[in-house]
């Protein structure tokens, strides 16, 4: 099978293409190369290889020539510094992602994996002892610097019990770049039902592994702690340390993208389904933070008190539905899993 991978120069699509390589696939690999996530050209993939931009449609177009299949991981990732990045987000992935599909509809390729994101669900799963499940509402900025991190009943102000979100819970988008992950989605949607194309998307939660980027505002969690480490300063941890993630590891992403793909062919036309894409086992950011300084050999981390205003509690996901449907097994254990990457090399990218 012949896959465009945009953004396959990248932390994610790069394994991607790695994984499609060793499966017997022909990735070819679109990336415009954006000084946000290269400072220095990385090392050309063993894949057809095209520089540019996924809003450019000429090239886009030239690019689906002969291709069976598109995985999407173009885009600006992260939370942002501030909402003055609005523009650049819905630019790069709402516009961009218009664009690939566009194309795509006028080439007749019907198959598309887009990298989705967990973050479209804003804050994760609640139960109430009295009101079982219960969707809190945005943390507000007084209960943040008072220190109260954890939501609570929006009825009766009791504590919550968080738990794993499913495909089908509500999407809540709180902050520019989940607004914009959500908007691809809605866009993926639509094509399928106006081409009879099939689309599927993976809603990662939070990746990590080689490869991932240093030294910049956009990165996840994971990187931050390990950019801090590579300078000998202790991993800074905001709020209590006790938000819960679903760190999954790259190569497993990886995995399921590739299975994703292969799975395109069996799927009805028109059709839209989304994949919560975690490992399936808890950890909160402390813990990450904790098992990577110990990895790294030190400095331990450091607990700060302080808080993003867009950031939410707790996110955790049931990955059921890919196990079961797509038979993915996640491989990484997280012990493992981080050793390797306090030892692993980081990309290089510009100054923000």
């Amino acid at each position: 099978m012949r896959v465009l991978v945009t953004g396959g120069a990248g932390f994610i699509g790069s394994h991607i293409v790695a994984a499609l390589t060793s499966q017997g696939h022909e990735p070819v690999v679109l990336d415009a190369l954006l000084p946000s996530a290269h400072a220095v050209p990385p090392p050309l993939p063993d894949a057809e290889w095209i520089h540019a931009d996924v809003r450019d449609r000429a090239a886009v177009g030239a690019a689906l020539r002969g291709a069976d299949a598109v995985c999407h991981q173009a885009a600006m990732v992260g939370l942002g510094k501030d909402f003055a990045d609005a523009p650049a987000y819905v630019d790069c992935n709402d516009l961009g992602t218009a664009t690939l599909l566009a194309a795509m509809a006028e080439a007749g390729v019907t198959g598309l994996v887009l990298a989705g994101s967990m973050v479209v669900y804003g804050e994760g799963r609640y139960d109430c002892a009295r009101h079982g499940r219960v969707t809190p509402g945005p943390r507000t900025v007084a209960d943040l610097e008072s220190g109260r991190f954890e939501p609570r009943c929006p009825a009766c102000g009791a504590a919550l019990t968080p738990g794993l979100v499913e495909e089908d819970a509500p999407v809540d988008p709180r902050n520019v770049y989940a607004t914009t992950k959500l908007a691809q989605e809605h866009l993926a949607a639509a094509w399928a039902r106006a081409t009879n194309g099939r689309a599927v998307t993976l809603r990662y939660h939070n990746v990590y592994g080689p490869g991932m980027p240093r030294d910049t505002p956009y990165a996840g969690v994971a990187s931050l702690f390990r950019s801090a480490l590579a300078r000998g300063e202790p991993p800074r941890v905001f709020e209590d340390g006790g938000q819960r993630r679903d760190f999954v590891h790259v190569r497993d992403v990886a995995t399921a993208a590739v299975l994703a793909l292969d799975g395109l062919s069996d799927r009805a036309s028109g059709s839209f389904r989304a994949y919560n894409t975690g490992s399936g086992t808890p950890h909160t950011v402390g813990e990450m933070a904790a098992a990577l300084a110990d990895a790294y050999g030190g400095p331990a981390p450091v607990v700060t008190g302080q808080y993003r205003l867009g950031d939410v509690r707790h996110i955790t996901a049931s990955s059921a539905r890919l196990r079961t449907e797509l038979g993915w097994r996640p491989e990484a254990e997280f012990g493992a899993g981080v050793a390797e990457f306090a030892r692993a090399a980081q990309r290089a990218v510009a100054a923000a």
